[in-house]
């Protein structure tokens, strides 16, 4: 760890936020020092709606639950205490949902070792895959704020259709599911038509904020996790946020806000080691969806370790995160992070949340509405109904077809993935997105590291249709300097989706061609590689990204 992170330290309550002041010393006048004289710190903890101006005012006065959702989140805890002693009997706990409903229990369950299976995919072969573990000793957590969500929904119909032809009834099938929504949704209805158990969500929180309501909690008590250890560490650190001194919350939205205004607008987020797993998938959804809208934006980069290509860069600004205190020495042969954050994990969700409506204030966001995010579910639903699009390959080698808008001939996959790098402006990006299967076509993600070594530039690494509903917003809404790549699979084995038209491989694929055609009506750069055999294609993929390196 570099001198400069370690000099400057804003802490409280084990948190600690080391770097943030020097960054903010970087710019020509300080980012810190302007919120304060704007009394931001106060007014964000009182809930102040007009801290990102009137255009944004209507929707802040029903998001900033977050604040203090700590508070309500305890009266859930005898309910859930009684949940899981009521489901003792069903230790496999799958969590259907999507973005904001999934990410933060898994860093939960990661961190504390607990056994969480996640469901939030769309592929037939991973969907089936869960459906075939531990059927009869499972409890599917249908997670969904809207009640709308269609992967979430399918999830619990396919959960449903199996628990019935495994003989059960529809009253013993109802006990396998636990449905979390907000009150009045369409899901609260169909969990009473189900005879599942309810459990509602807190209505003034955002999904992507809410790790520490019903979505983050309900999951994660279910499989083990003392949630009010959680809810304890997150309000120790609350009575902080207000302060203009030891403020780790205004120490970190100060320095993103000042990289972001400063040509520093990625943010590589990497762990330290030190026992927080994954926070950088969730911080990732948090940041790219908060603050990509408006042609601005900061945009994550989850990297693998703190040497791995693309953890740093001109335009980069390197966070560590871990659960050491004091910040731990980070490890790796390269420079250190800019700005180290360390800390117990219900603080570090409190600091990063205030940390990005801080960030927003300072870009001149609305940090809590997403409003590109539909365009991709629009173009689903329409391709669903009307048929997928008929495109012809530009080339075929081996198992891997290639797809470009233009359709242009004579290319092969080492040449479209070099054009694809060679494209990319100063400040831009390539995003890696994966219609696959994440466990069974896992290798695939090393695709990040290889192509970030051979074009030089930030590479961010997806699994659609899961990044929808997380970067998904700030590909269409922030600067448009990004580069896409887009992975899809042959399926040699569909699932249906009952009660629906359409299967899950046919959901996948609409899925994928609706955002392509949002990329594409931007006029951005996008390859569409189409595995015909996944494996050998994962592999043909690999080889040509390393060849790529190499030339390099």
């Amino acid at each position: 760890m570099s001198d400069a992170v370690r000099s400057f330290t804003d802490a409280a309550a084990g948190l600690a936020v080391s770097g943030a002041e020097t960054v903010d010393r970087s710019a020509p006048a300080s980012t810190r020092a302007a919120l304060v004289a704007e009394d931001v710190p106060r007014k964000l903890m009182a809930k102040d709606p007009t801290l990102w101006g009137p255009e944004a005012e209507d929707e802040a006065k029903i998001r900033l639950g977050w604040v203090d959702t700590y508070r309500r989140s305890r009266e859930l805890l005898p309910q859930l205490a009684e949940l899981k002693a009521e489901l003792g009997d069903l230790d496999h706990v799958v969590l259907a949902g999507m973005g904001g409903s999934s990410l933060a229990p898994e860093v939960i369950a990661r961190t504390l070792g607990r056994s969480l299976t996640v469901l939030d995919t769309t592929d037939p072969g991973q969907v089936r895959a869960a459906l075939g573990d531990r059927l009869e000793r499972t409890v599917v957590v249908v997670s969904s704020k809207s009640g709308s969500t269609v992967e979430t929904d399918s999830h619990r119909r396919a959960y449903w259709q199996a628990f019935l032809d495994a003989g059960l009834t529809e009253a013993e099938a109802g006990r396998h599911f636990v449905i979390v929504t907000d009150p009045g949704s369409p899901l609260e209805n169909t969990a009473a038509e189900m005879g599942a158990f309810v459990v509602l969500a807190d209505p003034d929180v955002g999904g992507r904020y809410s790790a520490l309501t019903a979505f983050g909690l309900v999951p994660t008590a279910l499989v083990g996790v003392e949630v009010a250890d959680l809810l304890d560490e997150a309000e120790e650190l609350a009575q902080a946020l207000a302060g203009e001194k030891d403020n780790p919350g205004l120490a970190l939205g100060a320095a993103l806000g000042t990289a972001a205004t400063t040509n520093r607008d990625k943010v590589a987020l990497v762990s330290d080691g030190t026992g927080i797993e994954g926070l950088g998938d969730w911080a990732e959804q948090l940041i790219a969806e908060s603050t990509g809208k408006d042609g601005l934006g900061i945009l994550p980069v989850v990297v693998e370790a703190p040497d791995a290509p693309g953890a740093h860069g001109p335009d980069v600004l390197t966070v560590s995160y871990g659960g050491a205190k004091p910040p731990a020495t980070v490890p790796g042969d390269g420079p250190g992070p800019d700005v180290a954050v360390n800390g117990p994990l219900g603080a570090q969700f409190l600091a990063w949340e205030y940390a990005t409506a801080v960030a927003g204030r300072v870009l001149g966001i609305d940090p809590f509405n997403q409003p590109n995010v539909t365009e991709s579910k629009e173009n689903t639903n329409r391709i669903l109904s009307a048929g997928l699009p008929d495109e012809t390959p530009a080339f075929t080698q081996g198992a891997v077809e290639g797809y470009t808008p233009t359709g242009t001939p004579g290319d092969d996959l080492t040449g479209a993935l070099r054009r694809l790098l060679d494209e990319l402006p100063d400040g831009g990006y390539l995003a890696v997105m994966a219609y696959l299967d994440r466990f069974a076509d896992a290798p695939v993600a090393e695709l990040r590291q290889l192509l970030a070594a051979a074009g030089g530039r930030p590479v961010t690494f997806g699994w659609g249709p899961r990044f929808l509903h997380s970067t998904g917003q700030y590909h269409k809404g922030g600067p448009q300097l990004g580069s896409f790549l887009q992975i899809t699979g042959a399926v040699s084995d569909d699932l249906p989706v009952p009660g629906k038209p359409y299967s899950f491989g046919e959901l996948q694929a609409a899925q994928a061609a609706g955002d392509r055609e949002a990329l594409a009506g931007r006029g951005r750069p996008l390859l569409r590689l189409h595995l015909t055999d996944r494996a050998a294609g994962v592999a043909q993929l690999l080889d040509a990204a390393r060849s790529l390196r190499a030339e390099g």
